[in-house]
């Protein structure tokens, strides 16, 4: 008899010990929240709704990129003013400043432009050096997609773990839409970010 209650002993202190190696694998690990960046470029707030859901799932520091020359708010303006930025590799200064020393991971989220990473951003990863840190691109374009952005991402971060991206789309400026990240399309989007998130394992 007592060695029928030793196996039942030994039999239950497996299962426990199984359970919980199990549960420890399928849950993810916590993160600092105090150690994630969320720097973002917007023009028309769509960008910047997609950084605040992304605040909202993971915490962190939320930070706007702001140019120490604004771009003008004609469209057909800013339009020719970037394309001649990419044309000639002319990198717009920055008025943000951040200190990248406390961060371990850095969101990068911004709108295509002319299919390509916009210049803000391109100023923002060339003068940061993200080595050794988790760099995560977000985007919102007019339909187009992502262009070259993503890939511009990682030849500006050479150094650091690029993990998948996402992209949504977002207004359309050229023919009057804006704003759009509210209503329908607000619940849609936000439940995309919060399942990318999760697939990342925040």
């Amino acid at each position: 008899m007592k060695y029928f209650f030793l196996f039942i002993f030994l039999f239950s202190s497996l299962s426990c010990t199984s359970q919980t190696q199990t549960e420890a694998d399928i849950n993810p690990v916590e993160m600092d929240s105090d150690k994630i960046l969320i720097v973002y470029l917007t023009r028309t707030k769509n960008t910047k709704a997609v950084a605040e859901m992304i605040q909202k799932k993971v915490g962190g520091t939320l930070v706007s990129l702001e140019l120490e020359t604004p771009y003008p708010e004609d469209y057909g303006a800013i339009v020719a003013q970037v394309a001649q930025e990419n044309e000639t590799g002319v990198l717009p200064p920055l008025k943000t400043t951040v200190d990248l020393s406390k961060y371990e991971t850095v969101f990068v989220g911004f709108p295509t432009w002319g299919m390509q990473l916009p210049p803000p951003m391109k100023t923002f990863l060339s003068e940061n050096d993200l080595s050794g840190k988790t760099v995560i691109p977000f985007n919102t374009n007019a339909g187009y997609g992502i262009g070259s952005s993503f890939d511009s991402v990682e030849e500006l971060c050479p150094g650091s773990n690029i993990l998948e991206g996402y992209s949504t789309t977002g207004g359309i400026e050229r023919d009057g839409v804006l704003f759009v990240m509210e209503g329908e399309k607000e619940v849609e989007v936000r439940i995309a970010v919060n399942n990318w998130l999760s697939d990342l394992g925040y």
